[in-house]
């Protein structure tokens, strides 16, 4: 009977915690507080601050299932994806650690019994790797167990050392490996580490050394063991599967593809269900398809999804319908995909609906692109890098499509576009980096500091450590009322200061479990100081507080006036104001937003007591606090609740009584990404500082336009009419000027056989429509016009076709088409049509396509 994916997981968490391992969520797959990674791929990322030493460990034994994606950077398994049975972008890793506590014994010995014991794996399909300097370990393994020693192998550096960067924490591992051949008398040691028949299943990381930059390996004072174990080879391997898309992970999602397609299982339904589930993860924690970073990955996984379902003739929005089947699947063991299940559908649904927009006109241009090729020839890089630009084409589609075709794609040119185009930096987070080797000055010997802040405002404290760069310094305490910018919330500002000695705080950043209060010297010098009294400024503190609250108070307020679709998609909490974005698809009308701070002013007119409780993370949870996208929370958490209106997992401060934020005013809803909306707003004092500056605006207003207030609108309206009369005069001059320049560019027109044709792009003439029958009465026979403009800041094309040739040409068949090669479209009669498109840039390509298609109707 096969053993399922959750009794795998389970059995192997059981299996630890007996072993007294505590166990510990999986973290997010979007990292927090890593500006390294793009996505968490190893479960020991959110332990990475232990092996560093920046942090007290919180137990000395954990094991996990953590959520992990590699599909980027060093950890690419994109292309391999759906061809092979066993890799994936989104994946499970089962894990067991110990932060200085057991060491190799143990860690070999618990593996082989989970192995051979609890899961019965056949011992006559098991080798075993060692780094080649590893003695210890290879005599180990022949003492604890009773593996076969001819099965025991060496292996350098490539195969059997991890590290974690070219310095820090790294030491020997050693590999388990499963033969899954039909015949087991053909098993070879050299096939180990080479062939796929050997399934590396377990990697058991030692880590005893610190390599510093010069290359050398120190022994760690204390040492850790780090293993990783993939759920999805793991589980096929207990069941005989050699096929991982064969368990039920994949296949209930699988047979859902198959239902909707009515064709049955081959590679595009394997990458599909592999990039749902890296999508919905991603999603549920908090990422969003964007044209950078993080987001473009996201983008880039969903186009290919949405590419490989057109091999199954699902040419429609189909991949958000799969996430339902997927929560079937895994919503029990990751709550976090069934609570966001709607929102996940959504961007799904919403992405897949924008790309098949672009798809089929760029499918089209890339058959342009590849007309005059020949197969094994090279696609441009400047035309991949079109494709991109103007289609939205990832390069790995357009890789994709050319292998189909069998052609290349020049990538390197591709990257030079990319470079030439990217003035805009990747977005990232504001991350204070001090190198592991940064010569700080320590005072005492401690890994943490203690933040009273949420208490008081002042206290007494030791320094830990400081450093000097250039006129900045970054201090460490032993405690401290300065709160560290996260969760939205700008770091606090004020002093530190001592006898002769006063130091400016100017933000506070942290780094593991240290708050680092960064700024500059105002008097004295800190050499000789040892303990400050540390007092924040109590103003700016008490308006972030009352915009902290109000971004609570929003938030609750949005699900309940806009949708309860509505999710968190990152926030700014400042003194001046507090900006909140959200997941919606539409603008926020005037009413609704009217409707938001009457709610919001309301809660806080009953000026009600907040209360602040900490609690067990799953506890909170069930009471139905809401945790927010892209935070990172321990087993104990911080709940913020405001009775009878919202309650939320925060760590920020927060003002006692809602009354104490004084009301809000929204100032501005904007578009931020596809699918996000940005809402900013003021609070308390900074909404009397508002009016002022409106009033002030009206009052220059009244003095420029000489009118009184309430006389301003009709005022203003009269200079809109003003202007319209104007530019329709001028419109009537630009035409009349038109008529020569029409002449003459009929009799230079290009003669196509016993018809002429015109191409021209001009200055915006007015109206197209009564430009093209100026055209038709000059030519009068055989001729038709192409002509392309700007208006508006859009372009548009006309084309005007004479009587005796509309049996030949329609015009309204040519401008759509062209209409389509700049993103846009239109239509009209045989004899005069128009078209309107979305990019400025694409009006040559569109007036080149329409000669080309004219030039094609005359030839047939």
């Amino acid at each position: 009977m096969a053993i399922s994916s959750t009794d795998i997981r389970q059995q192997f968490i059981e299996f630890f915690q007996k072993k007294e391992h505590q166990f510990v969520r999986s973290s997010s797959v979007v990292p927090t507080d890593d500006p390294t990674l793009l996505f968490t791929n190893a479960g020991m990322n959110q332990f990475k601050s232990y092996f560093l030493n920046k942090e007290s460990p919180k137990y000395l034994r954990a094991t996990n299932s953590q959520k992990c994606i590699r599909v980027s950077g060093k950890h690419n398994d994109l292309e391999e994806v759906g061809v092979d049975n066993y890799h994936h972008t989104f994946f499970e890793m089962l894990g067991n650690w110990s932060f200085g506590d057991y060491y190799k014994k143990e860690a070999i010995s618990w593996a082989w019994e989970l192995l051979t014991e609890v899961w019965k794996l056949d011992k006559n399909r098991l080798w075993v790797t060692i780094y080649k300097d590893d003695d210890e370990a290879g005599e180990i393994w022949k003492t604890v167990t009773d593996v076969n020693p001819d099965r025991i192998l060496k292996f350098a550096e490539k195969d059997n050392f991890w590290e974690m960067g070219d310095t820090g924490p790294c030491g020997p591992c050693t590999e388990i490996h499963y033969f899954v051949g039909d015949d087991l008398s053909k098993q070879e040691a050299r096939g180990v580490n080479v062939e796929d028949l050997y399934r590396e299943i377990w990697n058991l990381v030692f880590i005893q050394y610190n390599r510093t930059a010069d290359g050398k390996l120190n022994d760690l004072p204390v040492k850790h063991v780090d293993t990783g174990m993939g759920l999805e080879r793991i589980l096929s391997t207990v069941n005989g599967i050699k096929d991982h898309y064969g368990t039920d992970l994949f296949k209930p999602i699988i047979d859902k593809i198959e239902e909707i397609s009515s064709i049955k299982i081959g590679v595009p339904h394997r990458v599909i269900a592999d990039h749902l589930r890296m999508l919905s993860f991603s999603i549920a924690d908090g990422a969003l398809p964007s044209n950078e970073g993080r987001g473009y990955v996201l983008r880039r996984v969903l186009r290919r999804a949405s590419r490989f379902g057109r091999l199954l003739d699902l040419d429609k929005p189909f991949i958000y319908s799969l996430v339902s089947t997927l929560v079937d699947v895994m919503g029990h063991a990751f709550p976090e995909v069934k609570e966001k299940q709607s929102h996940i559908e959504k961007v799904i649904q919403a992405e897949e609906s924008s790309f098949n927009e672009t798809l089929d006109r760029g499918l089209e241009v890339f058959s342009r692109i590849t007309k005059s090729l020949s197969p094994g020839e090279v696609i441009q890089g400047d035309d991949a890098f079109k494709l991109y630009d103007t289609y939205g084409f990832p390069l790995d589609l357009t890789e994709l499509l050319a292998r189909e075709n069998n052609f290349t794609v020049d990538v390197v040119r591709f990257n030079e576009c990319m470079a030439e185009q990217k003035d805009r930096a990747r977005a990232s987070g504001k991350f204070i980096h001090i190198s592991e080797d940064a010569d700080w000055t320590v005072l005492q010997k401690e890994l943490s500091t203690e933040f009273t802040g949420y208490e008081t405002l002042e206290n007494s404290a030791n320094v830990i450590k400081y450093i000097q760069d250039g006129e900045i310094y970054k201090i460490v305490l032993d405690k401290t009322p300065f709160y560290a910018e996260s969760g939205g919330q700008i770091g606090d500002i004020g002093l530190l200061t001592a006898d002769n000695f006063s130091f400016k705080v100017e933000d506070v950043q942290k780094s593991g479990d240290e708050f680092i209060h960064i700024g500059t010297i105002e008097k004295g010098d800190i050499q000789s100081v040892q303990i400050v009294n540390a007092k924040i400024n109590e103003n700016r503190r008490q308006q972030i507080r009352r915009n902290h609250t109000a971004t609570h108070l929003l938030h609750q307020s949005l699900r309940m006036i806009v949708g309860d679709h509505v999710q968190q998609a990152g926030s700014l909490v400042t003194a001046d104001s507090l900006r909140f974005d959200l997941t919606h698809y539409e603008q926020i009308s005037k009413n609704q937003i009217d409707k938001l701070e009457k709610c919001v002013n309301g809660v806080i007119l009953q000026n009600i007591a907040v209360e602040t409780t900490l609690k067990e993370f799953d506890e909170a949870r069930e009471e139905g606090a809401v945790g927010l996208f892209g935070e990172k929370y321990g087993d104990i958490v911080r709940v913020v609740n405001i009775p009878g209106f919202s309650k939320e997992l925060c760590g920020g401060t927060h003002v006692n009584r809602t009354g104490d934020i004084g009301g809000i005013k929204i100032i501005s809803e904007s578009a931020l990404a596809s699918g996000i909306r940005r809402l900013v707003a003021v609070s308390g004092d900074a909404i009397q500082t508002l009016m002022n500056r409106q009033e002030q605006v009206i009052s220059e207003i009244r003095k420029e336009l000489k009118c009184s207030e309430d006389e301003i609108s009709s005022r203003i309206q009269s200079l809109i009419n003003d202007k319209k009369n104007l530019e329709r005069e001028t419109k009537d001059l630009r035409q009349s000027s038109m008529t020569g320049e029409i002449d003459e560019l009929v009799s230079d027109a290009e003669n196509l056989g016993k018809c002429r044709l015109v191409v021209q792009k001009v200055d915006d003439p007015g109206d197209l429509r009564e430009l093209g029958d100026q055209f038709r009465q000059a030519f009068k026979t055989k001729g038709a016009a192409l002509i392309g403009t700007i208006q508006k800041g859009k372009p548009m094309v006309m084309c005007a076709v004479t009587d005796d040739l509309i049996s030949q040409i329609q015009a309204g068949t040519v401008v759509k088409e062209m209409g389509g090669v700049m993103g846009g479209g239109g239509g009209g009669k045989p004899h005069l049509a128009t078209a309107g498109g979305n990019d400025i840039h694409l009006l040559q390509d569109a007036l080149e396509h329409g000669k080309s298609l004219i030039q094609s109707l005359l030839q047939k």
